[in-house]
């Protein structure tokens, strides 16, 4: 898991410069479409990549763009109508059954299929109409990390492309070096803070939310941690009643609109006396630790995340389980 989350520099890079071209055409293709909506397909740490999507897709083109409840195709039979919506399918393998099935059942309603996948010798690549090559290479790991940056990368690059975001554009060519420098940042605080707790909440806003959603993710697969994500206003509305003294809670705040909010809801917490980490930018003197500078809001969750995984897998090492073996996981999950 380590050594797949520090090659994920290195695997971005090859990303942006493999798939320009590819990228450029399917920009092209996407801007002489008319679309109304978008849907996306995915589980597990892909649909957290794929919320990521769905939020720059919404707020570049003005359009909404939901995951789908895969039961309405795998158990509903739903007859969908659909012209004027893109589809985006994620996955590692392609190989999922219910991914399959639901992409199917989405083109056959009216949905342009795209794919992002790491193998594109798979049915789900096959399926699509157009595929977007991940460029991961192989993952071994069982909880995925450089897989799901390079699907963040990948969905900011098609956003960028597609809507001809200069801005965005030249970012992602300095990514891989905001991500280098995430992984020479030091995190251990929040080894030490977390080693003894066996539940804590952590809080995202924004396009950060997703990130939250996938951290909480690692702390089950790779700590066995009953961790739960919530946005930063969504916790106000009910889950804020869990935050008193020593409560544990993981603040998430990368530079953009969200961090002035999720910065205020830290000092919240800390006057209650919960056991409050925030990461942040070097630019919030009351953060714990320290997220990488990136070039563009957009992608500053991705330096969120990098440095995270390394974090996580230290602590999952530092409390006694092998992150590289979590126990009942599989590297591809057969659902229906």
């Amino acid at each position: 898991m380590r050594d797949e989350a520090l090659s994920a520099p290195q695997r971005i890079a090859e990303q942006v410069r493999i798939n320009r071209d590819t990228m450029v055409q399917l920009g092209e293709v996407l801007r002489h479409q008319t679309f109304h909506a978008g849907m996306t397909v995915a589980r597990g740490s892909s649909d957290h990549a794929a919320g990521y999507f769905a939020r720059l897709m919404m707020q570049m083109t003005g359009q909404p763009c939901a995951s789908l409840p895969l039961s309405l195709c795998t158990l509903d039979n739903t007859a969908w109508q659909l012209d004027g919506t893109l589809s985006l399918s994620v996955s590692q393998s392609g190989r999922s059954f219910d991914l399959i099935e639901a992409q199917k059942a989405l083109k056959g309603g009216g949905a342009l299929a795209l794919a992002m996948v790491n193998a594109v010798d798979s049915p789900l690549a096959h399926g699509a109409d157009h595929v977007i090559d991940l460029q991961a290479g192989e993952e071994k790991s069982v909880a995925a990390t450089k897989s799901f940056l390079a699907t963040l990368s990948a969905s900011a690059s098609l956003m960028a492309h597609w809507r001809q975001d200069k801005s965005l554009l030249d970012a992602l060519d300095a990514l891989p070096e905001s991500l280098a420098q995430a992984c020479r940042l030091d995190w251990s605080q929040g080894v030490e803070a977390l080693h003894d707790v066996d539940r804590l909440l952590v809080i995202g806003r924004g396009a950060g939310l997703p990130i939250a959603q996938e951290a909480a993710l690692k702390f089950k697969e790779t700590c066995v941690i009953q961790a739960e994500a919530f946005s930063g206003a969504e916790i106000q509305h009910g889950p804020m009643a869990l935050v008193g003294r020593d409560y544990p809670v993981l603040i998430l705040a990368p530079g953009g609109r969200a961090q002035k909010g999720l910065v205020e809801l830290s000092d919240t917490f800390r006057a209650r006396g919960a056991r409050v980490l925030l990461a942040a930018d070097a630019s919030v003197t009351s953060r714990d630790l320290t997220i990488a500078d990136a070039s563009h809001e957009a992608l500053a969750p991705l330096c969120a995340i990098q440095s995270f995984y390394l974090m996580i897998e230290a602590l999952s090492c530092a409390t006694g389980h092998d992150p590289d073996r979590p126990e009942f996981l599989n590297k591809v999950t057969q659902t229906r």
